[in-house]
């Protein structure tokens, strides 16, 4: 039968019964019966009525989480599986891609010991951490049940490295009084960068400085964008700008401010790249990028 979570719906006395009705029906409705007449009634197919699964079914899996896992290279993985009426079965890990068992209950199989099981007492959360993935770590895994056949409920593992980029070429030059635009694009991590500072000639960049004019806009997302914004740059505004990220690789572009002079570059008839090109320019290079097959 199925066990519908009157008490909190009817409020009803705590001596109440569940009375089957119409046994032979496709709708699992219930009668309760308190101390007399009254009766409630409820489908345990509406989601309102929070209708549990039936009192004599074996172990079964939630599968409202999501099955997709995205970890970063070198950071602690942790991949969940909730089992409801486990009993007295054992859940286990097993790797797909060499249908390699990993763990029975909390105890390691596998001689590779960055993987660990465990398991909270008086719950129904198994969880199987790997750590220090690496990008051969990715694939599907599934945790098992030991039921006769076994039961399994997969789920895929992403161990991604965050790309960090530039958008331009690695050296730029700009004209003196004009405002240099350079912008650090942040792809491929689970999260946004809690912070993103820059550097010029390895000195963290001051945006109160008496010099005015320099400011950062930081957008973060699933990509995450940094500007920094130099305005009326001068030669003493050349030099290394690296982006830093917290949880990504630095990049780094060298920036030269042209005083009226050519670079060698136009001079053996090489492109001129300039970084304080119109937004709807950068804006192209930078969803050039974005759509990129990294």
């Amino acid at each position: 039968m199925y066990l519908l979570d009157l008490f909190e719906r009817c409020k009803l006395h705590p001596h109440a019964r569940l009375l089957p009705r119409q046994r032979n029906s496709s709708r699992a409705l219930y009668l309760v019966k308190v101390q007399g007449p009254t009766r409630c009634t409820a489908d345990h197919r509406t989601h309102e009525n929070r209708a549990s699964e039936p009192l004599d079914r074996g172990p079964y899996f939630d599968v409202s989480a999501s099955r997709n896992v995205t970890a970063l290279v070198g950071k602690t993985a942790t991949l969940h599986c909730r089992v409801r009426n486990l009993g007295d079965r054992t859940v286990s890990w097993v790797r797909h891609r060499d249908i390699h068992l990993l763990t029975v209950g909390v105890e390691t199989y596998t001689s590779d010991q960055r993987f660990v099981a465990s398991h909270f007492p008086h719950t129904e959360d198994w969880t199987l951490q790997v750590k220090y993935p690496q990008r051969r770590d990715s694939g599907t895994y599934e945790c098992q049940v030991s039921t006769t056949p076994p039961i399994g409920h997969s789920m895929h593992l992403s161990v991604v490295e965050p790309v960090t980029i530039i958008v331009g070429e690695p050296e730029m030059y700009i004209n003196k009084d004009s405002t240099m635009n350079l912008t650090c694009v942040v792809r491929h991590s689970p999260e946004p960068p809690l912070t993103i500072y820059w550097t010029h000639d390895h000195e963290v960049i001051n945006y109160d400085s008496p010099r005015g004019g320099v400011s950062v806009i930081t957008e973060k997302g699933e990509v995450t964008t940094s500007y920094l914004l130099i305005q009326r740059a001068q030669p003493a505004d050349s030099g290394q700008y690296t982006c830093h990220p917290s949880n990504a690789n630095t990049k780094t572009v060298l920036v030269h401010v042209l005083n009226g002079e050519h670079p060698a570059a136009m001079q053996h008839g090489g492109q001129l790249r300039l970084a304080n090109l119109p937004f709807v320019m950068i804006s192209t290079t930078l969803l050039t990028f974005l759509n990129h097959p990294y």
